[in-house]
């Protein structure tokens, strides 16, 4: 293994250690019982071990609350519930990282239907930006389909600080970002961060569901349009979900960091084949798990992602084709055989079937098992 790949992945495992403390502490003053972990049935009424995860992840994530629930079948579910809860007409929602991921372009659109202005403002100074008090503004960590690179704390807090000089919102899409630094949005000053747990912080157990964290009136007002007013997060049922829910935040550092792991390798052999990597291969400080390659053709895509489905634990012998998958403009192919239909944070790659014909490959939840899917990947573009 080359040396300046080891010594990459010894900075990972700096982070992966800082993570997991963080995690371990939240989780042992927390006061979980195992009794705790069998969930509730119903309404959910009076389900200790939810509140108490509830806590546990609202430390974790820097912030005064959360809501972790399995009724949010995806994290696009769970940003889409928050910003039909903040926003309102005549506010706007500021768009920073530009055209955000395709699945919540229909959610803006709606917010627009409804007297809510949504503008872009990518590439903008943001000091120039006329906003107001109650204003959102919305940054999507990860680069989605977009050809940016991630957000981390470099970028995020400067717009946090100028935000709230106005008393601007400010909510992070936290998907594939959890973990990948040493701390998260809600230390650098996020009102409102949301992911999915079938991403990072699942830890490849959680098998659905999503969270939200935050400033604890907000939370209160997300979980008031989610279940109803006067309701609110006193309810929503979690057997048999809510072992696997804090089970998988536990073991998600460790998980993240071997995804990281993976990501760095995919750079080196990428520039190894002379195929341009975004994360380039000298940057070992990450701010998701996602590696975009640039195979620059529809049929190189589509090789690529067969010869990964090869390498999957489940399903290795299907064969992806693109598809009209619900909420995507183009249509997406995607290699995927892990043990939780979606989960991003297990070996997967897609694309969308438009210019540039960029790959996105996420997860890999042991770095050896991602070098054998794409050393083989690589090898079968070279033939080809």
């Amino acid at each position: 293994m080359d040396s300046q790949i080891l010594e990459q992945w010894q900075h990972i495992s700096k982070v992966v250690a800082v993570n997991t403390e963080r995690v371990v502490h939240a989780f042992r003053v927390s006061g979980l019982t195992s009794g705790d972990l069998a969930g509730s049935t119903g309404y959910g009424y009076d389900d200790r071990g939810r509140l108490l995860l509830d806590n546990i992840v609202a430390q974790i994530f820097g912030c005064e609350s959360a809501l972790v629930r399995p009724q949010w079948v995806s994290g696009t579910h769970a940003l889409a519930t928050a910003l039909m809860a903040l926003a309102r007409p005549q506010q706007t929602v500021w768009l920073m990282t530009g055209d955000p991921y395709d699945t919540i372009r229909p959610t803006l659109l709606h917010l627009r239907s409804k007297g809510v202005d949504v503008t872009s403002v990518a590439g903008h100074n943001h000091e120039d930006l006329q906003i107001h008090s109650d204003d959102v503004v919305y940054i999507q960590r990860s680069r989605g389909y977009a050809p940016r690179k991630s957000w981390g704390p470099e970028e995020i807090a400067p717009i946090v600080r100028w935000a709230h000089q106005s008393g601007a919102v400010v909510v992070v899409d936290n998907c594939y970002g959890e973990f990948t630094q040493g701390t998260e949005p809600g230390h650098w000053g996020a009102d409102l961060v949301v992911g999915s747990l079938m991403k990072n912080p699942g830890g490849t157990i959680a098998p659905t569901g999503a969270y939200i964290a935050g400033r604890r009136y907000l939370v209160n007002q997300v979980a008031d349009h989610f279940y109803a007013p006067g309701i609110g997060g006193e309810v929503g049922a979690t057997a048999p979900y809510l072992r696997l829910f804090a089970q998988g935040f536990f073991l998600a550092p460790q998980m993240v960091g071997e995804a990281l792991c993976g990501g760095i390798y995919i750079s080196h052999a990428a520039q190894r084949h002379g195929i341009h990597s975004e994360p380039l291969s000298t940057d070992t400080s990450r701010n998701d798990i996602v590696v975009a390659l640039d195979l620059e053709s529809p049929e190189r895509v589509i090789a690529f992602c067969q010869a990964i489905q090869a390498w999957e634990p489940v399903d290795a012998m299907a064969t992806p084709e693109a598809w009209a998958m619900p909420g995507y403009e183009h249509p997406i192919i995607m290699a995927a055989g892990g043990f939780v239909a979606g989960g991003s944070l297990e070996l997967s790659a897609d694309a969308p079937m438009r210019e540039p014909y960029r790959v996105y490959i996420q997860g890999g939840v042991n770095r050896w098992h991602t070098k054998l899917a794409i050393d083989a990947a690589l090898d079968h573009l070279r033939r080809l």
